[in-house]
């Protein structure tokens, strides 16, 4: 079992940054995918970056060249660096686990096939 705790939303400015933090507890034996999805209301799920055990990391096609996906192993923490916001990204932000899928079939995964999500924090971009 994975325990997941998102931190870090907020309402910025278009052009502005937030930097999210997943605190992960329990079998975190660093063999998990990771990565975080979003949900804006009246939109499905969908996967903004990913990041496998070995450290390599993938990205939806919005979000490249702005946000950066990283993780402290040591301690068991997942990071999204999130610049040059829009509006658009406006949305409830999850911090997902996952042991059997890799960080590219994570990436690209049904929300409902997926191990371990957090509660989610909040991100509001205004215009």
């Amino acid at each position: 079992q994975v325990h997941l705790v998102e931190s870090g939303g907020g309402s910025v400015q278009a052009g502005g940054s937030l930097r999210l933090s997943c605190a992960a507890s329990g079998d975190t034996n660093n063999r998990y995918s990771m990565g975080w999805f979003r949900q804006a209301p009246g939109r499905e799920r969908e996967g903004v970056a990913s990041i496998g055990a070995d450290g390599r990391t993938d990205y939806a096609d919005s979000v490249k060249g702005r946000f950066t996906i990283s993780k402290d192993n040591a301690k068991n923490i997942l990071y999204l660096q999130m610049n040059s916001l829009k509006p658009e990204d406006t949305a409830m932000y999850y911090c997902v686990a996952d042991e059997g899928r890799s960080w590219w079939l994570l990436l690209r995964s049904r929300p409902d096939n997926i191990d371990y999500w957090g509660q989610g924090t909040q991100v509001t971009v205004s215009s």
